[in-house]
Parts: C-alpha cells; sequence; structure tokens
C-alpha cells in the first residue's frame, strides 16, 4: 500500500482503478517513414478507433438531445467514411512516405479550404467539421485521446495537470475522481470537479507505474491510496456508503424553498459549464442557472464556433431549464482558459492582461456573433446576459451598445427578441469602488469572489508557491461583497455570488446578514446550501 499526500479540493470518496493521464504532443510534425505498410496500417487502426467513437457519441446525443440535434456527429461520421478523403490521406503516406498525422492533417486544411470557398453558408460550416473529423483523428494517432471503451465505471483519472477542455471531453459517466500533480484550488479543472461532483484533490505527487491499479481516492483527508489493504479497503468502502447515504438524506430538501428560520429568502443557483451540468442542477433543485460559463463553448476547438452552433448550445441550455432563469456569462477567455486559436501572445501577468471582456470590445466580430447566438436562443427560455471583467463604466456601456447593435440587426432579419436582463460580474476591487455607479448601468450584480480575492490580496490563484496566502475569508474581501450589496440595494437591483465562496456554508448565515440575494454554486452544493440556509436565522 502506498500513500500519496494532496491537497483537497472537493469532498468526498472513490474506489476505483487509476488510468495515467498521458498528453501527447499537440503540434503536427512532418517525419518521413521508412515502413510505409506499417504507417498505413497505424492510420486505420485509428481510422476504426475514431469511426466507433463517433456511432457511440451519436447514439449518446440521440438519447440525451433527440436526433435532430445528434445529426451533427452522423454528418461527422460521413466526412470520416468520405472515400476522396481518406484516399488523399492514403496517397500522401503511400507517396510521400510521411507519417500519418501530417497527411491527415494536410488532407483535412485541403478540403476544408475548398469549403471555405463555396459561397454558401451551410458549405462553409462543412469545413469546421472536415476540421474536426482530422483533428480527432489526429489526436488519436498521437496517443491524445483515452481509449473511453477501455475505462471501467469509477475510474480515477491521475494526471501531471488538466486543462479545462480535456476535463469537458472526458465521459463523465466512468470518471470517479481526479488527481492532479498541479493545480490550484481556484483553478477551472478544480471548478470542473465540483460542478461534476467528483472527489478531486490537487498538488499530489504520483508515479507513472500506478497506472491500473486499485486506489482510493480520499477527498475529505487529501490523500490518494494506492494497493489499499483489505483492511483499509474494507474502511474506506464503509466510509463510501456512509456518504452515500448523506446524499440520500439531503435529497429529501428537494422542493422545499430557499428561506431561512425566520424567513428571509436567498435564492439557490446552480453553475454550469456544459449541458451536462444543467440536467445535475435540475436533478439537484436549483432555482436556475446563475453562471452558465460560456468559453466552454470555445476550449477544446481548433477554430472559432460558429453563430449556429453557439446558438444550439444556448438554446439547448434556455429549453432543459424548462422556464427557470440562465444567467450566460459572456466569452470569458484568458489568464488560465487558452484556446490557441485566438493568437493571444504570452503575457507576463495574464490574470492582469488580455482576456474576457477586454477580449470582447476589441474583436467586435467575434462579441457580435455570440451576442447574436445569444439573442436568437432568448425566445427558448428565460435568459439573462452578464459581462465578465468589468473594471470602467466606459466597458459597460460598450458591452451594453454592441448587444443593442445585434439586437437591431435581427430584428430587422425578422427575428424577435424579448427582452432579457444584462448584468455584469463583481470581480475587480475598481468594481467594487464604483459599484454606486455600474449599478445605474446593470440590471443585476454577480460577483466572482475566486478573482475578486485574487485581485484584493495580490494572490496569483494559480501560483502554488502563494496559494497559502489566497484567502476568501480574508476580512477585506467579505467587506467588498458587503459594500458591493449595499450599493446594488440602493440603486434597486439585486446582488448574488457566482464564485466558490457560495458554496462555503459557514459563510451562509453573513451572506444573509449582508442581503445577498441570491448565491450561485455547483449543482452538488445546492442541496447541502439549502441545509444550511433553513438552519440560520
Amino acid at each position: 500500500m502506498e500513500i500519496y499526500q494532496g491537497k483537497s479540493v472537493f469532498a468526498g470518496i472513490a474506489i476505483g482503478k487509476i488510468l495515467v493521464w498521458k498528453r501527447g504532443e499537440r503540434e503536427v510534425v512532418r517525419r518521413d517513414v521508412e515502413d510505409v505498410d506499417r504507417e498505413l496500417r497505424r492510420l486505420s487502426a485509428a481510422l476504426s478507433r475514431m469511426t466507433r467513437q463517433l456511432k457511440t457519441l451519436y447514439q449518446t446525443a440521440v438519447s440525451a438531445v433527440g436526433e435532430r440535434d445528434a445529426m451533427i456527429f452522423d454528418g461527422h461520421l460521413a466526412i470520416a467514411e468520405d472515400p476522396a478523403l481518406l484516399e488523399r490521406i492514403r496517397g500522401m503516406i503511400r507517396e510521400q512516405h510521411v507519417n500519418a498525422e501530417y497527411a491527415a492533417a494536410q488532407a483535412g486544411a485541403h478540403y476544408a479550404a475548398l469549403f471555405e470557398a463555396i459561397p454558401d453558408d451551410y458549405m462553409r460550416e462543412r469545413a469546421g467539421d472536415v476540421r474536426d473529423i482530422t483533428d480527432r483523428l489526429i489526436a488519436i494517432l498521437q496517443g491524445r485521446q483515452v481509449d473511453e471503451a477501455a475505462m471501467e465505471q469509477g475510474t480515477i483519472i491521475v494526471a501531471e495537470d488538466l486543462t479545462p477542455s480535456e476535463t469537458m471531453q472526458m465521459n463523465r459517466e466512468k470518471v470517479g475522481a481526479f488527481v492532479v500533480r498541479l493545480g490550484a484550488p481556484t483553478s477551472h479543472t478544480a471548478i470542473l470537479a465540483r460542478s461534476m461532483n467528483l472527489p478531486a484533490l490537487i498538488q499530489t505527487p504520483y508515479e507513472n507505474r500506478i497506472d491500473g491499479h486499485l486506489a482510493i481516492v480520499d477527498g475529505i483527508g487529501g490523500s490518494l491510496i494506492v494497493d489499499p489493504d483489505e483492511e483499509t479497503l474494507r474502511d474506506y468502502r464503509g466510509r463510501l456508503r456512509k456518504e452515500q447515504e448523506k446524499a440520500r438524506l439531503l435529497l429529501s430538501l428537494k422542493g422545499l424553498g430557499n428561506l431561512s428560520r425566520s424567513g428571509r429568502r436567498m435564492e439557490i443557483y446552480a453553475n454550469a459549464a456544459c449541458i451536462e451540468d444543467i440536467d445535475s442542477a435540475l436533478q439537484n433543485d436549483a432555482h436556475g442557472i446563475g453562471l452558465f460559463r460560456s468559453e466552454f463553448v470555445y476550449l477544446g476547438k481548433e477554430t472559432y464556433p460558429t453563430e449556429e452552433e453557439q446558438f444550439r448550445i444556448y438554446r439547448e441550455a434556455l429549453q432543459r431549464m424548462e422556464g427557470r432563469e440562465v444567467v450566460i456569462r459572456t466569452l470569458d477567455i484568458g489568464a488560465d482558459k487558452k484556446a490557441p486559436y485566438f493568437g493571444i501572445a504570452p503575457e507576463a501577468n495574464p490574470a492582469l492582461g488580455y482576456r474576457a471582456i477586454r477580449i470582447c470590445l476589441q474583436e467586435p466580430e467575434l462579441f457580435r456573433t455570440q451576442l447574436r447566438a445569444l439573442l436568437r436562443a432568448a425566445s427558448y427560455g428565460r435568459l439573462a446576459i452578464m459581462y465578465p471583467m468589468i473594471c470602467t463604466l466606459e466597458e459597460v456601456r460598450a458591452a451594453r451598445a454592441c448587444a443593442c447593435r445585434a439586437r437591431r440587426e435581427l430584428e430587422e432579419e425578422g427575428c424577435a427578441v424579448p427582452s432579457v436582463r444584462e448584468g455584469i460580474m463583481i470581480e475587480t476591487p475598481a468594481a467594487v469602488m464604483i459599484s454606486d455607479l455600474l449599478a445605474k448601468e446593470s440590471d443585476f450584480f454577480s460577483i466572482g469572489t475566486n478573482d475578486l480575492t485574487q485581485y484584493t490580496l495580490a494572490v496569483d490563484r494559480q501560483n502554488d508557491k502563494v496559494n497559502a496566502l489566497f484567502d476568501p475569508h480574508n476580512e477585506s474581501v467579505l467587506r467588498m461583497i458587503e459594500l458591493t450589496a449595499k450599493n446594488a440595494h440602493a440603486a434597486g437591483i439585486p446582488v448574488g455570488i457566482c464564485g466558490e465562496l457560495g458554496s462555503d456554508t459557514g459563510l451562509t448565515g453573513r451572506f444573509l446578514s449582508m442581503g445577498i440575494d441570491e448565491v450561485s454554486v455547483s449543482p452538488a452544493m445546492v442541496l447541502p446550501v439549502r441545509k444550511a440556509l433553513r438552519e440560520n436565522d
């Protein structure tokens, strides 16, 4: 038995087989190959695996969203089996003696360019499908994908680190826990683990040789126990049963009001990064979605998502919430959330650099595409739009002006757009200090406590060396929350908390006394926060 000590970012217990996530190379490099037949066999095996994946994705999507919306995967399968594309890849390998990755990249680029040259929106969108298919094939050839068919239920993913896009692409039904060597408590991988209701450890040393071994993740004590002896295994199985019983007891709170003992109300919303989180929010009886992280629509892709792609995702989120409000945050890319195709140059201080609303206002076409998709989707439910990383009045006014222009465009095209609330995130000391002025330009406030803590305490939340100084309970942070709430209410607008601090049941009573109108937490924390609220005066 071996024990590796780490730091817990989501409590709970998991027991399962370890899968050490090995990230392959990302750049496609041309290599000369001597054994052409071997390279063709490698390509054939990758194509077979990709076909299996796409068929599985199609069937899963049919069950989840219906046959019409699942057709994208059926279309991808048709491209993956297209004789012309496959022959071009094989021909390059045979004639130029190049590696399969390079041949796939070149063939994909060729056919994508052909589609993009066709003066038809539908055909131009097929260029993105070709890129998706060839990127998937390249990822398989480079070993950047885990064979999910080989994953067991409850698999413990162990990795050096995980990008948000890698986490999003995993089969949630088979993952039991995350353990990473690096990471920070407020990293987006940690946030996603909480969203998925999975035990997770960061800053945990491990050896690659543990791949495939049985292990226990103790998300309470912060340890990874590899090859546990019978006594330890028996003990943790007992603890796991108790954890499951606690979860069952919490279910008795479903359907009850979000009221304190004295009758004060504080609504409890859920945070979401994808459609699966919407289902989890509903299962946990969330009042609505207080933060839908739209950046995950952009992550894990090789090019910008089209207006139509975004519209379908936002529409589905609104439809699934069945009339409950969905607050969608506009693109918050940058800092620790990277998408290479954005071409953002390396920065000395990315958390203070080119990110979020700053990108959107400097890239008006990018912002226009997202706003049009959001406003088109607004007819399918209760949408609210939220702008992140606001520091000045001018930014709010500029963002709202962009939304107004997008609305006018759509209305001129004959698209009816219902009224939509527009709010901002308060996550910088600058925004707090002028929150009385910002409140006059906004329909609501949502306090992002992760970044607010980082900027207030001058602590980089991604820097392991100063993690101990990252303290959202610091009185300066709590006073900023209180000042924001006071200024919001003075202007007659509601204020919520959508950062991780909202899940802290030890602060539920204090948030009530501050007058916080709502908190938005990971779906798994909706019922625990409701329990804490109902136990407070």
